[in-house]
């Protein structure tokens, strides 16, 4: 029986995607999700496992591995994708203060993957995978989200340390977008300023991604690498 991929926040968006596109190919899925939704049952109904989350907490972390050790004795690849994105005027206004914003966004996006990697190290087949979900801003920084910005690189960070521990057994690699989806909400001035900033000045949508993944899924010899979705956004 083949070994399942795990896909953390596959609820939605890029995770959701991805999770779709590797069922739909006769893959194994194990998801994790922070709240219940609709495409939570859909992806059960294609033989999804899909396991609830709290990355907020270490508790929660290890509540998450346990399950994860109890639904697979391998796995085929991780697939870091669980995210927050709060900007320090959000989090300030939902009563944060600057090291609770911090301390936040480390957890979810490298507290939580470094627990999960070293607890399933050894449940990694050969030629498995790890790719971490990271941002374009891992390189750029960022005014408005200091803090996310700042943990996106650290996950980028894991992702060279965990390629230099784990190989040649195991490939470890970043995928950084940009703009890949807008959200339903987003003003149509919004759009038209976020596709300003590439020089292909398209929003490709969330297989981009997919595509991403499946070809750092089936590379011999990609490992320790970034592999940027940006539209160009570098040269402008």
């Amino acid at each position: 029986m083949s070994a399942p991929i795990l896909i953390t926040g596959g609820a939605q968006r890029l995770g959701l995607a991805i999770a779709k596109d590797l069922l739909s190919r006769q893959f194994k899925v194990i998801i994790t999700y922070r709240s219940k939704k609709p495409s939570i049952d859909e992806l059960i109904a294609q033989g999804c496992i899909a396991i609830q989350a709290d990355f907020s907490t270490d508790n929660g972390i290890a509540a998450c591995i346990n399950e994860i050790q109890s639904h697979a004795q391998s796995i085929r690849a991780i697939i870091h994708n669980a995210s927050d994105w709060d900007s320090e005027k959000s989090g300030m206004a939902s009563g944060l203060d600057a090291a609770q914003i911090m301390q936040k966004m480390m957890q979810v996006h490298v507290s939580a993957p470094y627990q999960i990697n070293l607890a399933c190290k050894e449940m990694l087949t050969d030629h498995a995978d790890i790719i971490h979900m990271t941002d374009y801003v891992q390189d750029k920084g960022s005014n408005k989200h200091i803090a996310y910005a700042a943990s996106k690189a650290a996950l980028h960070n894991l992702t060279l340390s965990f390629a230099s521990l784990l190989a040649p057994s195991v490939k470890v690699n970043s995928i950084a977008p940009s703009l890949l989806m807008f959200n339903i909400d987003d003003t149509e001035q919004y759009k038209q300023k976020a596709l300003s900033k590439s020089i292909l000045g398209i929003c490709p949508g969330a297989q981009e991604a997919v595509k991403a993944v499946n070809f750092l899924l089936n590379s011999d010899y990609v490992t320790g690498q970034t592999l940027h979705l940006n539209g160009g956004r570098h040269l402008k």
